[in-house]
């Protein structure tokens, strides 16, 4: 059974900026399931997406990938020969713990977990990229940087894989469904001073894009098409397919 997520549970005077430190590792599955609405169909369907688009030979990646839901969750669903999984994360104490889940389960699909910065990882040979809940982490300008090389480094007819929190430029639509996701956090047994403490504690590492500007930087850098797939409340999925 996954730790109790309560890190935010009591106050705290000064709120520095939200960490992926080894306090949040231990207690992330429960942390993530309990925020993010719609989140294990996303990691469901994102084994399904690899099934249908991982090439033989090729490379898979998954960058940011915390504790290794989606890695997981790909290689379930794998079955094409030659295949690699490349999961990658800057945290020291997510890395530790997606190998030990890793390695508690036997497959065919080999997967290789890095400790690196996703911005300084070559992209080569891939049929499958998965960026789950992590662009929006990275700086605006870095964000277009890395879904070129992304998107160079994917062979033709490959997909890429984005989950992000959402922006609305209607103000109204916005309130309502940040009000939506909040009630969700409720309904999940946080209370109001943990859903203001860890709101002013990511605001300033958190920054999401409305749906339109991803569509815009998928299209700057090449793909073809991309569509939303999934979406609840203010969160939600989208591919951009080579």
């Amino acid at each position: 059974m996954a730790n109790k997520d309560t890190i935010f549970s009591a106050p705290i005077d000064k709120i520095g900026d939200f960490t992926f430190d080894e306090r949040v590792a231990e207690v992330f599955p429960d942390m993530i399931q309990r925020s993010v609405p719609g989140y294990s169909n996303i990691i469901s369907a994102i084994g399904m997406l690899a099934e249908r688009f991982a090439k033989p030979h090729s490379h898979v990646y998954d960058l940011g990938c915390s504790l290794g839901a989606a890695t997981l969750s790909m290689r379930r669903h794998i079955q094409q020969e030659g295949c690699k999984i490349i999961a990658v994360d800057n945290s020291a104490a997510m890395v530790e713990r997606c190998k030990l889940h890793i390695n508690a389960y036997r497959s065919d699909t080999p997967v290789e977990v890095v400790e690196a910065d996703i911005r300084h990882i070559d992209i080569d040979n891939a049929s499958v990229v998965v960026l789950n809940f992590t662009l929006q982490f990275l700086s605006p300008e870095d964000r277009l940087v890395l879904l070129q090389k992304i998107h160079d480094g994917l062979r033709p007819g490959g997909i890429l894989i984005v989950s992000e929190k959402y922006v609305f430029d209607d103000e109204q639509a916005h309130e309502l469904l940040i009000d939506l996701h909040h009630d969700f956090k409720r309904a999940n047994g946080y209370s109001e001073l943990e859903i203001s403490q860890k709101r002013s504690a990511i605001e300033n590492v958190m920054r999401p894009d409305s749906i339109e500007s991803h569509r815009t930087r998928f299209s700057d850098v090449g793909f073809a098409t991309s569509e939303v797939w999934f979406q609840c409340f203010n969160f939600g999925s989208m591919f951009a397919i080579k």
